[in-house]
């Protein structure tokens, strides 16, 4: 048996999240929101609120689309910007390579994709190695396959704009992702990886037939496809490895889990919860079984008024894993500065713990008092569970098991 220690590399379990995509939208124009929202200009206040409401790490991106200037050159100037503000206010910060954006000239199935993929995670690497910093690197190379492969490849919202060419795209993300991880580990193999992929729960209506429930499971495990390219599992052709699952972040919002046919969101606060709803805490326990890793809330929000509602509700359903001893390392408020619609630009979602008011200026920072009352409240509910948990530092898992679990 061949048993590895994973070790926990995050300085808060609280973590925020920058919006930073950089893609095509659906009218073919491209977006920036790191810009878009001013965190790039506002980058030193930011990390200062962070640290009020005991954020020490975050997730940002380095928008692939404005990094390489021209096939294989890079301009890492507003990256070195970002890495000093980090060391600055003393914030530990997971980089996304591919944030749903990548240069006008490609598409995942262009023929150089991996190669131009994989050349920009090794000068990302090397380039973060020269500055010297303790904390270990952390990565997502690409993320949410499962959602960009649907909005590229099967409903034209994005490059490549495709229509029932999901699997294709998939595949193509999935070649890249895993050439990605290679390189960066023989660039470093003290890289942390960390995959972000949505978490849903699909099911079949009430009245289904045997085989209405049978199909409605498959459609349910096919968001567990990206990540069994990655250790192997499926499609070994690719080069995946049990040793590249490393940590497993999960993206859950109110609107995931629905009925496939005939379509029906499920309403996660309903009076009468419908028979169907999953508990988040039985979602993230299944994703964790089924791949025997350390997992994250990788990305979660509510717009709106119920926004204090809904931290509140995951923070109860993150408990609950804690008590049971299965290792959840962290929560990602996300996005945790307001941004607007990627399609319609002057539809802000009002989701963040801080909204912006771009009437007032693209500098506004509105906190949400009920949001950041019931995120008081809520740390203390979770640092008082964590206290006695014995597996929030460490996590012993079986390489072989892998492999096994399905």
């Amino acid at each position: 048996m061949n048993d590895q220690i994973i070790e926990n590399p995050f300085k808060s379990f609280w973590m925020a999240g920058f919006e930073c995509s950089d893609q095509l939208n659906f009218h073919g124009d491209r977006v920036d929101f790191l810009n878009i929202t001013s965190h790039l200009t506002l980058i030193d206040e930011d990390y200062e609120r962070l640290k009020k409401f005991n954020f020490y790490t975050v997730r940002e991106g380095l928008r692939w689309s404005q990094i390489e200037t021209e096939p294989y050159i890079y301009d890492f100037g507003i990256l070195e910007k970002m890495l000093l503000a980090g060391q600055k206010h003393g914030i530990q910060q997971i980089w996304d390579i591919c944030h749903f954006g990548f240069p006008a000239d490609l598409t995942p199935l262009h023929p150089h994709f991996t190669m131009r993929f994989a050349a920009l995670c090794e000068a990302f690497v090397s380039y973060y190695k020269s500055f010297g910093f303790e904390l270990p690197l952390i990565v997502t190379p690409i993320n949410e396959v499962s959602f960009m492969s649907w909005l590229g490849g099967d409903v034209a919202a994005t490059s490549p704009y495709c229509r029932n060419n999901g699997w294709e795209v998939k595949y193509a993300y999935m070649r890249a992702y895993i050439a990605g991880v290679k390189v960066m580990r023989e660039v470093d193999p003290t890289v942390r990886i960390l995959t972000t992929e949505p978490l849903v729960s699909l099911s079949a209506n009430l009245n289904a037939t045997q085989e209405q429930i049978t199909i409605a499971k498959e459609h349910h495990d096919l968001q567990y496809q990206s990540v069994d390219m990655l250790c192997g599992r499926i499609c070994p052709e690719l080069g995946g490895k049990p040793e590249y699952l490393d940590m497993l972040g999960f993206n859950y919002y109110y609107n995931n889990q629905w009925i496939v046919e005939p379509h029906q969101m499920l309403g996660w606060n309903d009076p009468v919860p419908h028979q169907n709803l999953r508990l988040l805490s039985s979602l993230l326990t299944e994703a964790h079984e089924r791949y025997d890793r350390p997992i994250l809330l990788s990305e979660t929000s509510h717009p709106r008024e119920d926004r204090p509602v809904w931290i509140k509700h995951i923070s109860v359903e993150i408990t609950k894993l804690i008590q049971k001893d299965i290792p959840i390392w962290g929560v990602c408020i996300y996005p945790i500065i307001d941004r607007p619609n990627w399609d319609n630009l002057d539809d802000w979602h009002n989701s963040g713990l801080w909204d912006m008011d771009p009437e007032s200026g693209l500098d506004s920072r509105i906190l949400h008092q009920p949001s950041a009352h019931a995120l008081l409240e809520c740390q203390e509910l979770i640092a008082a569970s964590l206290a006695p948990a014995k597996n929030q530092n460490y996590y012993l898992k079986t390489q072989e098991s892998t492999l096994t679990k399905s």
